[in-house]
């Protein structure tokens, strides 16, 4: 069985993030992601302004509709799940929900203020049941951004720099990039979103990553409180 103490220097440096702090992670992971998904889905039902349509372009109409990429699409919460999964410190799991927090700040309120929906993609989806599941609770709206274009990027740039930290050989780099482009690609493959979704969630991404970058070169270490002197009780 491969162990953090016997396994080679980078393969040790990944299992010991991984095994650090697991109670927090599964708490904290668990907690974020349900307050996502409840917020995500309670403004799918709030119509407040207009709701705009979303403009099809030339990179809609050439990208097909691919529904065996619904798995690449689905595999997003996986990936997004890795990376404070390998965090090894408090700070840095603080840091990682400060920015992805900053994220769905930014998505939501273009949501709430500006609500917009992917056009009609023309698909009988019952000749498809495997999109059963998605079409039944993921609708059309909550279009522009696309967050999981934005989560996509973030955790894509968030991945590499632990991957260059843990000196991981580069084909596991290499790997990351493509599953990230990956599901870049399935957003507008699965017609779940058009390309101007995608463009817009990946700079709303990338600004993510650069909030992280800052907040991990300001924010200082986070240190146990020291104990009040007895004079002071």
């Amino acid at each position: 069985m491969l162990t953090a103490a016997s396994a080679p220097g980078w393969q040790s440096q990944l299992i010991a993030r991984l095994l650090a702090e697991p109670r927090l992670k599964q708490f904290v992971i668990t907690g974020c992601t349900t307050l996502f998904f409840v917020a995500y889905f309670a403004l799918l039902s709030v119509e407040i302004f207009p709701v705009s349509e979303m403009p099809v372009t030339a990179l809609d109409r050439w990208i097909a509709f691919q529904p065996q990429s619904l798995w690449l699409y689905a595999s997003l919460w996986v990936y997004v799940t890795l990376v404070p999964a390998l965090q090894d410190s408090r700070r840095d799991l603080l840091i990682y929900y400060l920015s992805a927090g900053a994220i769905c700040a930014i998505g939501f309120t273009s949501f709430l203020f500006w609500p917009t929906v992917t056009p009609s993609a023309h698909i009988d989806w019952t000749q498809y049941p495997m999109f059963g599941p998605l079409k039944a609770v993921d609708h059309s709206g909550n279009a522009c951004p696309s967050l999981h274009a934005s989560f996509a990027v973030f955790s894509g740039i968030w991945l590499d720099q632990l991957l260059r930290q843990t000196h991981a050989p580069g084909r596991l780099r290499v790997f990351n990039v493509v599953w990230g482009l990956g599901i870049l690609y399935s957003t507008i493959a699965t017609r779940q979103h058009v390309a101007v979704d995608v463009y817009a969630g990946i700079v709303l991404g990338v600004a993510g990553a650069a909030l992280q970058s800052r907040l991990i070169a300001t924010l200082p270490e986070l240190t146990q409180t020291a104990p009040i002197p007895v004079e002071k009780l």
